[in-house]
This record gives structure tokens, sequence and C-alpha cells, in this order.
């Protein structure tokens, strides 16, 4: 499973793919991750701050209510944030594909 939650936070697994043209979400990466393309190289940092900044926007939580809980400088990362009406919508788009 990509995610875990208790109801109050997601623990989210990230495929990152930086150096996109635009970041966007691309699908589920097996049944462990899901895979978002992101549009900074992977210098210095850059990816994760877009990586956050994206997952800020997409779930509408505080970008400083985002934190990394393993993988930060991996390509599969595990992300922890509130959880949202956003990501419950998310979910049910998720489902609705397969």
């Amino acid at each position: 499973m990509f995610y875990e939650s208790d109801g109050e936070s997601v623990s989210l697994k990230i495929k990152a793919q930086p150096g996109a043209s635009r970041s966007e979400f691309a699908g589920l990466y097996g049944e462990e991750a899901i895979k978002i393309r992101i549009a900074a190289a992977a210098v210095e940092g850059a990816a994760n701050k877009e990586l956050v900044k994206f997952l800020s926007k997409a779930f509408k939580v505080p970008k400083s209510s985002i934190r990394f809980k393993s993988g930060e400088t991996a390509k599969i990362k595990v992300l922890e944030f509130p959880y949202t009406e956003k990501f419950g919508e998310f979910l049910g788009e998720l489902e609705n594909r397969k």
C-alpha cells in the first residue's frame, strides 16, 4: 500500500522523478508508491522543495506541516502530513481509475 493513515495524518510513499517539464501525479508505481514527476532538478534539495510545494497545493496543507519520514536523498520517499478532505478525494479518484 502506498499510504498509511490513522485518520489524522497520512504517510505517503512517493517515487520522485525530478527533471520533469511540470510537477504532476503520474499514477501508481506498483502497489508500493505513488509516482510524482517534479519540475526541478535533483540538485541541492530543489526537487524536495518542489515536491513539498506540490503536495501542499494538491492536498491543501501548509508546507510547514509536511515532513520527510525517510528517503530525503532517495528516489523512494516517505512524507507525512495532516489528513485532509482533498487527500480523501484523491484516494477516491485513484480507486475509480482501477
